[in-house]
């Protein structure tokens, strides 16, 4: 019983206890309250002050910045005016500058397209002579008459007047192109021209069969073989000309064609002593034969020059002898100019004892006579 009544008491202060703190408790919550409310005002208010503060000091920068970005907006005007200005009258010197040229570079156009039309009148003109050159080449006697000219020229512009002759007539009469003279033991060498065209041309001719351009080609080295007979029972006459002769083939063409594929041919005209040539070969040829005969005038300057230096070295001998008889004369010529030279230093001191009248005369005799007899 008394345990009872003493938790019951212990309840009870503990409730009364607990009642307090709620008290207490709510009373510190309703302060709380006030104080967080007030200060919520005062932040309100310190907050709408600095609003304030903050949209004047806005304004008034706003106004700074204003009149600042007038001035700076008034400055900048005038700098790009002036730069525009500069700009322009650059601009405007750069144009002139780019007309100007223009100008030159249209003139100069204007020239290359009148030259460019000058040379495609000249091509036009060289198509015309070229087909000129087919036609003329597809006759037998034009062609033979186109490989004389080339020949004549050849020979014309490597080897002087004397060591050739167009068109020489042979003891046999035959009549060739033209005959080398060349120093012996070569002698005379002939030139002939040959031109086996048709036929070549009929190798190569895409619009034919292959059989047609193969009885060309047997034909082309029956022509070719013809050609090197006909030189060689014609040209070559030894002792009148050397035992060679050469056929000149005016085309690099049908030359490189014969030594390229038609070596039988090449041995054959070797064995006939007949020389195939095109214009540049005949060249090589021709400057040989000219080193050779300028070899040999050499060698006619060389005896002429040894003659004369044999003559020359018996003149000199003859000089030598006599320059040394002009020596002795010399020699003697100037003893004998010593020797007067003397006499004259003696009679000069003679008169020179006689003005001063100093000796006697039987002395001055006898003296006298004793260099007379020195003399």
């Amino acid at each position: 019983m008394p345990e009872t009544l003493l938790i019951i008491t212990a309840a009870a202060i503990l409730l009364v206890t607990m009642a307090f703190l709620v008290i207490r408790l709510g009373m510190l919550s309703s302060m709380v309250r006030d104080l967080l409310g007030q200060q919520a005002r005062m932040m309100e208010d310190k907050h709408r002050d600095m609003l304030k503060d903050l949209h004047e000091g806005l304004a008034n920068q706003g106004d700074r910045l204003s009149e600042a970005l007038v001035k700076t907006s008034e400055q900048l005007r005038g700098t790009v005016e002036a730069r525009l200005d500069h700009i322009s009258g650059r601009v405007t010197e750069r144009l002139d500058e780019g007309f100007k040229k223009t100008n030159e570079t249209f003139t100069s156009v204007m020239t290359r397209l009148a030259t460019i039309d000058e040379a495609q009148k000249k091509i036009d003109s060289l198509t015309t002579n070229m087909v000129s050159l087919q036609e003329l080449l597809g006759d037998k006697r034009s062609r033979g008459a186109f490989g004389e000219v080339q020949l004549e020229a050849l020979v014309r512009n490597i080897l002087p007047v004397a060591a050739y002759t167009m068109q020489y007539t042979l003891s046999n009469g035959s009549r060739v192109d033209c005959v080398l003279r060349l120093p012996p033991p070569t002698g005379m060498v002939a030139v002939d021209s040959k031109f086996p065209l048709e036929n070549f041309h009929r190798m190569f001719d895409r619009d034919v069969d292959e059989a047609s351009r193969a009885a060309a080609q047997k034909q082309f080295k029956v022509d070719v073989k013809k050609h090197v007979d006909d030189i060689a029972g014609k040209y070559i006459l030894p002792p009148e000309t050397c035992d060679g002769a050469v056929m000149f083939v005016p085309a690099e063409a049908i030359f490189a064609e014969i030594h390229a594929y038609h070596s039988d041919v090449v041995d054959y005209a070797m064995q006939k002593q007949v020389w195939i040539v095109s214009p540049t070969t005949l060249m090589a040829v021709l400057n040989t034969a000219r080193a050779v005969l300028k070899d040999m005038e050499t060698r006619e300057q060389v005896h002429i020059i040894k003659h004369e230096l044999s003559r020359l070295g018996k003149d000199f001998v003859r000089f030598d002898e006599r320059m040394k008889k002009l020596a002795d004369h010399i020699r003697q010529a100037n003893q004998d100019v010593e020797e007067v030279h003397i006499s004259s230093r003696k009679i000069s001191q003679r008169f020179a004892r006689i003005d001063a009248v100093d000796v006697d005369v039987p002395e001055l005799e006898s003296k006298h006579a004793l260099e007379s007899g020195e003399d």
